[in-house]
């Protein structure tokens, strides 16, 4: 699963990375996304989509997909995951399958690993510092008044042997030479890209034991990634006592729906 997740670049610096626009009368007071710590549901997340000209944009939407069909998004479950392998047929999803789904940029993210009682946060990014591409969906809800809000979701799948030590479940990260072949709503159907959501690599990324304050959505800041010990990496079994498994359960305090 994935329930914050971090993104330290700004929309600018991944200019060039994601090829995208940025919007009409880009101000970056206001859309810059950068140096976020600890990003969570119910907060914007910027996503990069692809136009029917086939041109990547990138926008913000809110964390947490309302389906279309809701009639009142104050009662809406919070939908920021969408388990990959029922995405498809799952009312809540399949239309966001077939036509909006989309890139959502991440420097890591977070996972907590149960020891005991306990949930001990573990800052998970690529080896050589990269940044990633979570597979999303997004999509628009229409209210009755009139109003209008973009929401968006991450797609999750099984974990890779890296993730198992901590969670059964982890977001699909997208090979960057994958990215056009899932934003291709227009010629690619759901099935034609079901063989990209899969587990990463088992040496793609490292679990780095960090501190219980990111714990709180209300502690957002560089302190929040740096190590206590050394990373966790498919060459390093974690030592001591094997943590309890773990459930696809929420991460600690998340926020509220509005």
């Amino acid at each position: 699963m994935c329930g914050r997740f971090v993104l330290i670049e700004s929309l600018r610096m991944m200019q060039n990375l994601f090829g995208y626009r940025l919007p009409e009368g880009y101000d970056e007071r206001v859309l810059d996304m950068s140096n976020r710590y600890n990003i969570a549901p119910t907060q914007p997340i910027a996503v990069v989509d692809a136009g029917l000209d086939g041109v990547r944009h990138v926008r913000l939407v809110r964390w947490g997909l309302i389906p279309a069909w809701t009639k009142d998004a104050k009662t809406q479950s919070l939908l920021f995951n969408a388990r990959s392998e029922t995405a498809a047929d799952k009312p809540s999803f399949r239309t966001a399958m077939r036509h909006r789904r989309c890139l959502v940029p991440a420097s890591g993210f977070y996972e907590w690993r149960r020891m005991g009682t306990a949930k001990m946060p573990y800052y998970i990014r690529p080896r050589d510092g990269s940044t990633m591409a979570f597979a999303g969906l997004t999509e628009t809800w229409l209210g009755s008044d009139g109003s209008e809000i973009d929401t968006g979701a991450i797609l999750t799948t099984g974990a890779n042997r890296l993730m198992a030590m901590l969670h059964d479940r982890m977001p699909v990260v997208l090979d960057p030479k994958d990215w056009d072949e899932w934003l291709d709503c227009g010629n690619r159907r759901p099935r034609d890209v079901a063989h990209l959501l899969k587990p990463a690599a088992d040496d793609l990324l490292e679990a780095i034991p960090v501190s219980e304050r990111a714990n709180s959505v209300g502690n957002d800041d560089e302190a929040l990634i740096a190590p206590l010990a050394e990373p966790l990496t498919v060459d390093r079994e974690p030592t001591g006592r094997k943590a309890d498994p773990a459930p696809d359960d929420e991460p600690p305090a998340r926020g509220s729906l509005f």
